[in-house]
């Protein structure tokens, strides 16, 4: 008797990683190229920092110190002894990194510190349709300077950097606020509990989603949702609900400049001290940006943004895709927030126990480029395959390997196709890789000295308009037969000519 064989380990995905191809990574690629362009001509200089930091160092999403491994992927690391090691983490962002870095290297560091980076995070969350557990981010942030000018230059770069990536004027939009506008709400409410203070901020976040109807009762007692979940409100006494409504009320009027927002926001009611420091800090920003020329329609005053609800310390700012979108099946589907930032001043004093200001913006590569796609913008990454050379005898290797290598020289991405298969699955096999040309040296062309060259996209185009199978075969469309010392010029000319058609 025989032992069974061990069972066949199932192909799959693990939940929340996905696999990229071409046209996914061209995309991904692009974006942070022309984005990073941006940045060092902002004069920020590019920084990488490990995958992993030591648990400890990241702090968000590590409540339970024995095993860290909510909200990130974490292992102990093993301290080659009887002694257990730290625990170590993959980083959820760029910041945290940031963060420590700057706290480790501050005394040689030039200050202000600026620097961009890119790279994946990963994130032990649930998740769900458009939302993984890895995916990239690229940030660009100035440690050291507490000036409001930092933060202008920030969202200035932010909205340039857009741009760069792909999105026209009026295709995206940045929101920017300050934390200090609601402290400064509850101060002079006499809400002091922390805790109802951060219930209220995450009602408020919800304004967008549920309207007033639905954030006042988050509030207060509380919200039974269509789904029957039930949410537990801030329970605010009624005076401060009132400012609250008062306060939303004056931003949303359609139409008003940031400096009328300021205006209509100061007049609301009570804000406090740090109500007025932060009023001060928005209009100092809005002077610069009007100073960098930056639109009142590319960077809104709005102060329903509240993100990052135990993150950041004064200006806040969110970037949102104005596109209209689809789904694969065409239906609409809102992209919503595709970045954001603002001021951390006390990340780095977790290190130093010195308070360190810092601004920065950071946007969803993998989330951008999908966006754009859906909304019908992803042609420019589509991915050309090489030009292939087609084997008909192993006799004849050696001009095939000939000519591939004259194309490589050349600058042309180029293929030797080393299957088995006759010709035509070679074709087949051609047009799938999104070759742009097939070069055919059969023992007649070697004899002749000749080269049959096929330019697959115009076969394809002129293909289309013949219904004829019999026509077909006799015009042989994009299919020409030319001297061999002319394949380099020949199949230049060919992909030239398709970059040109190509072009919007």
């Amino acid at each position: 008797m025989t032992d069974a064989a061990p069972p066949r380990p199932l192909a799959r995905n693990p939940r929340g990683f996905a696999d990229k191809r071409g046209r996914d990574l061209t995309a991904e690629r692009r974006i942070v190229a022309r984005v990073s362009e941006v940045y060092e001509r902002w004069g920020f200089e590019p920084l990488e920092t490990p995958a992993f930091e030591y648990a400890d160092a990241l702090g968000k999403f590590l409540p339970d110190a024995d095993r860290p491994n909510e909200g990130v992927f974490a292992l102990q690391d093993d301290a080659g002894s009887d002694e257990p090691g730290e625990w170590m983490a993959l980083r959820y962002d760029h910041t945290a990194p940031l963060a420590r870095f700057a706290a480790q290297t501050w005394e040689t560091l030039p200050k202000p510190f600026r620097r961009y980076a890119y790279g994946p995070v990963w994130r032990n969350e649930k998740p769900g349709p458009g939302r993984f557990r890895e995916f990239w981010q690229c940030d660009a942030d100035t440690v050291g300077s507490d000036r409001p000018e930092a933060d202008a230059e920030i969202i200035a770069m932010g909205c340039e950097g857009l741009r760069a990536a792909g999105l026209d004027a009026g295709q995206a939009q940045i929101r920017v606020s300050n934390r200090k506008l609601f402290d400064g709400l509850f101060d002079a409410g006499g809400v002091t509990e922390a805790g109802q203070r951060l219930t209220a901020l995450r009602a408020i976040d919800k304004f967008d989603r549920l309207g007033w109807e639905g954030v006042v009762q988050l509030l207060g007692e509380g919200r039974l949702d269509d789904s029957g979940d039930y949410t537990k409100g801030a329970q605010l006494p009624a005076k401060v609900t009132a400012a609250i409504e008062a306060f939303l009320a004056s931003a949303n009027t359609p139409g008003l400049s940031r400096a009328e927002t300021l205006d209509a926001v100061a007049r609301s009611g009570d804000l406090g001290a740090a109500g007025e420091a932060a009023l001060n800090e928005l209009a100092a920003i809005d002077r610069a940006l009007a100073a960098m020329s930056v639109g009142q329609d590319a960077v809104k005053f709005d102060p329903t943004i509240v993100r990052g609800l135990e993150y950041y310390t004064g200006a806040v700012f969110e970037a949102e895709l104005l596109l209209d979108t689809v789904d694969d099946k065409g239906r609409p589907v809102r992209f919503g927030s595709i970045g954001g930032g603002g001021r951390y001043d006390d990340l780095v004093a977790r290190f130093t126990g010195q308070s360190t200001p810092a601004t920065g913006f950071s946007f969803g590569v993998s989330r951008l480029a999908s966006a754009l796609r859906a909304a019908g913008r992803g042609a420019e990454d589509a991915v050309r395959g090489p030009v292939v050379v087609i084997v008909f005898s192993e006799d004849d290797m050696a001009h095939y390997l000939t000519a591939v290598a004259e194309l490589r020289a050349a600058g042309i991405a180029a293929e030797l196709y080393l299957g088995r298969a006759g010709m035509k699955a070679q074709m087949k096999y051609a047009d799938r890789r999104g070759a742009p040309v097939v070069v055919i040296l059969g023992g007649d062309e070697i004899a002749a000295g000749e080269v049959t060259i096929k330019d697959l996209d115009a076969g394809r185009a002129a293909a289309a308009a013949i219904t004829d199978n019999d026509a077909w075969k006799a015009e042989r469309p994009g299919q020409m037969k030319i001297a061999r010392e002319g394949l380099v010029a020949a199949i230049k000319s060919i992909i030239e000519q398709a970059s040109i058609m190509a072009r919007p």
